[in-house]
C-alpha cells in the first residue's frame, strides 16, 4: 500500500469511526433524551444510586460529556448538589467504557448491514423516534466500519521494523503512552476514540498489552481535558464539577501507574487467553476470523483493564465524595459576585440536542424570572425608601432580561429546526411564550424606576395611605410572579387555579385603590403629580399580573 492510500486509509477510518459515534450519542439522545432527564431531576441524596444513574445514563446515550453537561444544568438549577453532581460523574466514567466493550466484540462484519438498515430508518421511517433509531443503527455500523478500515490499513505497518521499534518504545516507558494517550484523546475530543484506535492497533499486532493499557489511561486523563476546556467561560458549579473530574482520574491514573505491573497481571488473570499472542497459522486466522499477525485477545484485555481502571477508580472515592467535593471547591473558589450579565446555560453546542437544549433554555427562562422578580424589589425598595439608591442596577439587569429574551428565542429557533415529537415542539413553543411576557415584566420594572426618580426628583409627597396602597398590590403581584417563577422550574401542572384567584385578586385591588385615589384627590388630600405617579405604578401592577397569568397559562400549556 502506498503512502498516500496508507494516510488516506487512516483518516477515513478515523473520520467514520468519529462521526459513527456522533450519530450514535445523538440518535440515542433524541430517544430517551426526555426519559433520562426526568431519571436525574429524580436523583436522591444516595451515593450510590448517583453513580449507578451516572452509569446508567451514559451507557445509554454513549456520551459522558452530555451527561455532565446535565448534570451541571441541574446543579446550577438548584435541583442537585454538587456532591451529587460528581457521584453521577463518577457513574459516567464507567458507562462510557461501554464502547470499548462492544468493539472488543468481532461483529465487524455487520457493519455495511447496519449502516443500510440505519439509512433505511433515517429516510422512509415516519415516527420520529424510528428515525432516530435509525441514526443509532447507522453510526453503529460506521463505527465499526471505520474501526475495519483502519485494521486494514494497518496491515503492512506489521512488516516495518521502524514502526515496530516506535511502538515498543510504549512497552518499556508507560508514561509515554500516557502522555500520547492524553494528547490524542484532547485532539479528537472523546476518550471512545482514542480507546478505538488503541485496539485497532494493539489487534493489529502492533502494541503489546503494556503500551495498549498506557494509552488507554492517558485517554482518561486526555478527557477531563477536554470537559476542562468546555468549563472555561461557565459558572463555578460547571467549573467545580469539571475539577472534580480531573482529580479523581489523574489521582486514578497516578497510583494504578505506581502499581501497573500488578495491575496487567490483574487484568490477564480474570481475562480469558493470552493477549499477546499472535496469529501464526492459517488454521488460526481462518478459527479468529483475523489475519496472520493478529492478536486475537487483546481487544478483550484492552476494554477490560479500561473499564476495571474506571470501576476501582471509583470505589475508591466513593466514600470520599465529601472531602472530594470540599477540595474542588476550594480549588475552585465562589466568585464575589457570579457573572451575571452573560449566558449561563444555554450551548450552542447542543441545539442538536432538543431534550437538552430545552432544559437548558428552561434553566434560562427561570434565570431570567429570577432577575425580573429582583428588579421589582430594586425599584419598589427605593420607592419606600425614597431614594434613588439600586435604580441604575434594575436598569441593568432589564438590559440583561432583554439579552435572555433574544438569546433564548434564538436557541429554541436553532432547535426546533431538528425533526421534534409534537410534545417538544409545543415545549419550545411554551418557553417561548414565557420568555416573551418576562421581558414585558422587565419592561414594567423598569417603568418603575422611571417613576421612583420622578418622584424623588420631584419631590412628591405621597400620604402614608397611599404608600401602604402600593405595599399591598406590590406584595400580591409578588407573590404571582414568584408564583409563575416556580412554576417555571417546576413545571407545576397544576397552577391554573391558583393563577386564577391571583390575577382576580389584583384586578379587584387595582380597580379599589384606584377608586380610593379618585376620592383622595377630590377630597384635596392628594395632589395631582404624585397622583399621576400613583395611578401609573397601579397601571404597571395590573399588567404584571396579566403577564404573570400569561405566563401561567403557558405553563400548564395551553399556550
Amino acid at each position: 500500500m502506498r503512502t498516500e492510500e496508507l494516510i488516506f486509509s487512516l483518516v477515513g477510518g478515523v473520520g467514520l469511526f468519529f462521526i459513527g459515534m456522533s450519530f450514535m450519542s445523538e440518535g440515542l439522545q433524541n430517544v430517551a433524551g426526555n426519559r433520562l432527564r426526568r431519571i436525574l431531576e429524580a436523583l436522591t441524596n444516595n451515593r450510590v444510586v448517583a453513580v449507578l444513574v451516572g452509569l446508567g445514563v451514559t451507557s445509554i446515550i454513549q456520551s459522558s460529556s452530555a451527561t455532565t453537561v446535565m448534570t451541571v444544568s441541574f446543579v446550577n438549577a438548584g435541583l442537585m448538589t454538587l456532591k451529587q453532581a460528581i457521584g453521577i460523574v463518577l457513574g459516567a466514567n464507567i458507562g462510557t467504557t461501554v464502547t470499548a466493550q462492544i468493539i472488543a466484540f468481532k461483529i465487524h462484519h455487520y457493519a455495511l448491514p447496519a449502516i443500510g438498515l440505519g439509512v433505511g430508518l433515517r429516510l422512509f421511517a415516519r415516527s420520529g423516534m424510528w428515525r432516530s433509531m435509525g441514526e443509532v443503527i447507522m453510526g453503529f455500523g460506521m463505527l465499526f466500519y471505520g474501526l475495519t478500515i483502519m485494521k486494514d490499513a494497518m496491515g503492512p505497518l506489521k512488516d516495518s521494523p521502524m514502526v515496530r521499534d516506535l511502538f515498543i518504545k510504549f512497552d518499556g516507558n508507560p508514561l509515554l503512552g500516557i502522555l500520547v494517550g492524553t494528547i490524542v484523546t484532547v485532539l479528537m475530543q472523546s476518550s471512545s476514540v482514542t480507546i478505538g484506535i488503541t485496539m485497532t492497533l494493539a489487534a493489529s499486532g502492533l502494541l503489546s498489552f503494556h503500551g495498549a493499557v498506557a494509552l488507554g489511561l492517558g485517554g482518561n486523563i486526555g478527557t477531563t481535558v477536554t470537559a476542562q476546556l468546555a468549563s472555561i467561560g461557565t459558572n463555578t458549579s460547571a467549573r467545580r464539577t469539571a475539577q472534580a473530574h480531573t482529580l479523581f482520574n489523574v489521582i486514578g491514573v497516578f497510583y494504578i501507574l505506581l502499581v501497573f505491573p500488578y495491575f496487567i497481571k490483574l487484568i490477564d488473570s480474570c481475562t480469558p487467553g493470552n493477549p499477546d499472542l499472535f496469529i501464526k497459522t492459517a488454521a488460526q486466522a481462518e478459527m479468529f476470523g483475523m489475519e496472520l499477525g493478529d492478536k486475537p485477545y487483546i481487544a478483550r484485555h484492552i476494554a477490560i483493564a479500561h473499564t476495571l481502571f474506571n470501576v476501582v477508580n471509583t470505589l475508591v472515592f466513593l466514600p470520599l465524595l465529601g472531602p472530594l467535593t470540599r477540595i474542588s471547591s476550594w480549588m475552585v473558589p465562589q466568585r464575589k459576585t457570579e457573572e451575571e450579565f452573560h449566558l449561563r446555560y444555554l450551548d450552542a453546542r447542543f441545539v442538536a440536542f432538543p431534550p437538552m437544549a430545552i432544559e437548558q433554555a428552561r434553566s434560562e427562562a427561570v434565570r431570567m424570572g429570577e432577575i425580573s422578580v429582583a428588579m421589582v424589589d430594586e425599584a419598589m425598595g427605593a420607592f419606600f425608601a425614597n431614594t434613588t439608591k439600586g435604580i441604575e442596577l434594575a436598569r441593568k439587569k432589564e438590559e440583561v432580561v432583554d439579552l435572555l429574551q433574544r438569546e433564548i428565542i434564538s436557541f429554541l429557533t436553532k432547535t426546533a429546526q431538528s425533526p421534534l415529537p409534537p410534545a417538544d415542539s409545543r415545549e419550545i413553543n411554551s418557553i417561548i411564550h414565557m420568555v416573551n411576557n418576562i421581558e414585558r415584566i422587565g419592561d414594567h420594572a423598569e417603568n418603575f424606576c422611571d417613576l421612583v426618580e420622578r418622584k424623588v426628583r420631584l419631590k412628591l409627597p405621597f400620604t402614608e395611605t397611599a404608600v401602604e396602597n402600593i405595599r399591598e398590590i406590590y406584595s400580591v403581584s409578588r407573590e404571582f410572579l414568584v408564583l409563575v417563577v416556580n412554576g417555571i422550574r417546576e413545571r407545576t401542572r397544576d397552577i391554573k387555579p391558583e393563577a386564577d384567584a391571583y390575577e382576580e385578586k389584583i384586578n379587584l385591588i387595582e380597580d379599589t385603590l384606584r377608586g380610593g385615589h379618585i376620592k383622595r384627590l377630590n377630597e384635596g388630600i392628594c395632589g395631582v403629580d404624585p397622583g399621576l405617579v400613583f395611578i401609573d405604578m397601579l397601571t404597571n401592577f395590573e399588567k404584571i399580573g396579566d403577564h404573570c397569568f400569561n405566563i401561567a397559562e403557558a405553563v400548564v400549556g395551553i399556550k
